[in-house]
This record gives C-alpha cells, structure tokens and sequence, in this order.
C-alpha cells in the first residue's frame, strides 16, 4: 500500500517499515535532500517520477511530492494480545473498535493505543474501517508496532475474553462512572463505538461497565478518537497509582 506526505514516509523510514520511495521530479532540493538521506540510512529505493504518475497513483493531489510503498499491514489472532502483556509482565490492556468507520479516527486510536500501553486493537472485519493507507499514515507508523486484530464478530469476541478474565467497559458520553471510580489494575477491554451511534446493543449489553470522560464544556461529546486518548491514559495513571 502507498503512504504519503513528507512528515509521514519518513516517520515510515525511521520505522524501516517502506519497500521504496517515489519523490516528484522539481520537488525542493532541501526536502529531496533530506528523503535521500532517511532512504540511504533505511537502505530503499528512491525514484523521481513526474508529479503526475504520483498522482494517478494516490489519486489524490495533496501528497507534497512524497510517496512511499509500505507492505500490507498484517494482522494477528487475539492470542498474540495476551503474549505481549505477558512479554511485558503486564495485564492485559485491549482496545475494542466497534463499528467506526471513519479511517483517520482508527488510525488515530491504534497510535494512541501504541503510544499508551495497550497490547492490541480488535476490530470487525465488515463493520470497521478497513486497514487502508489512510488509516496507516493516520497511526503515524504505530501499524507496525502493535498487534492489530480483525475479527468476524465483536460481541462473541468480547464473550471470549471475559472468559480469559478480562473485564470489559464501554465508552458512554451517558454513563454515570468515570475513570477514577474504576480499578483499572485488572485485565482491560476497552471498547470505543462508532463516531455517530456509539456501541451497539449487543456490544453494550456485554459490558461490565460503562465509563465517561467528565466534560465541563458546553460541548456534549468528544470525538472517539480523543476520548480513546483520554480513556487509555486515565488506565496508564489508574495502574500506576
């Protein structure tokens, strides 16, 4: 799959993560100077090629003259979830997509699951955004740093965990128990519904519990991107306290 933008093929460079490089020909000598370093350090190849094969390509225009090949982003069974938390003598930490479809939340979300501790993200084969370039240049290169599970089915997967003692609580603007009235210090699921609906019924019904952020704002909600964020770190400083 293709990622582009500056910022993002040479954050994909420094994380060996690109098979080769495509830079527009006119590109600034100081930027195509500095991609030919990260691409020499990265030992890929760097082609010039006109700005407008990069742009039949991407199909887009917005790509600052940069583009880079990375491989197809792999996915894992929910057992290497627990094998990490294990590597790391942790309990385990999962983050459970329901139903968003929007790719730059879900690339989003898997960078602050990377960045925050968590041992994996779980998300519906059909009902999820699915794991295209966006999504990757949205994780800013975390795709390839934590395990990224694809399931046929959330609920049934939630009940599979709870049966490995994992506790599950759901992410509900309406919920009256906020993140310090919770012992995060056990085995954590935690699921974060779509942008529009929030979390089905079925994934609902499935909770242990239902948390929310507190807002004091005049705004009702906060995007499930951000309140993924501010969930997980509320769990890093709940385990460490």
């Amino acid at each position: 799959m293709w990622i582009y933008g500056r910022n993002a093929v040479l954050e994909a460079m420094r994380d060996a993560q690109v098979e080769r490089v495509a830079v527009a020909r006119g590109v600034q000598p100081g930027i195509l100077k500095e991609l030919r370093r990260a691409a020499a350090a990265a030992d890929v190849p760097l082609d010039e090629v006109p700005r407008i094969q990069l742009d039949q390509v991407l199909k887009t225009t917005q790509h600052q003259g940069v583009a880079a090949l990375l491989p197809e982003v792999r996915t894992v069974g929910i057992d290497a979830v627990f094998d990490r938390a294990r590597e790391r003598g942790e309990e385990v930490l999962v983050v459970l997509l329901d139903h968003l479809t929007d790719p730059r939340n879900v690339g989003a979300i898997i960078r602050s699951a990377e960045a925050l501790g968590a041992h994996g993200v779980v998300m519906e084969e059909r009902r999820s955004a699915p794991l295209t370039a966006v999504v990757v240049k949205a994780a800013a290169g975390a795709t390839a740093h934590v395990p990224l599970v694809v399931v046929t089915n959330l609920p049934r997967t939630i009940e599979e965990l709870k049966e490995r003692g994992v506790w599950v609580y759901g992410a509900d603007a309406a919920a009256t128990s906020a993140p310090p009235d919770i012992d995060w210090r056990r085995p954590v699921a935690l699921v974060i519904g779509s942008e529009g609906d929030g979390m089905r019924r079925l994934v609902r019904e499935r909770c242990d519990e239902l948390v929310a952020i507190p807002l004091v704002g005049k705004v009702g909600s906060l995007n499930a991107g951000v309140a993924a964020g501010i969930l997980l770190y509320a769990i890093g400083v709940g385990r460490a306290g």
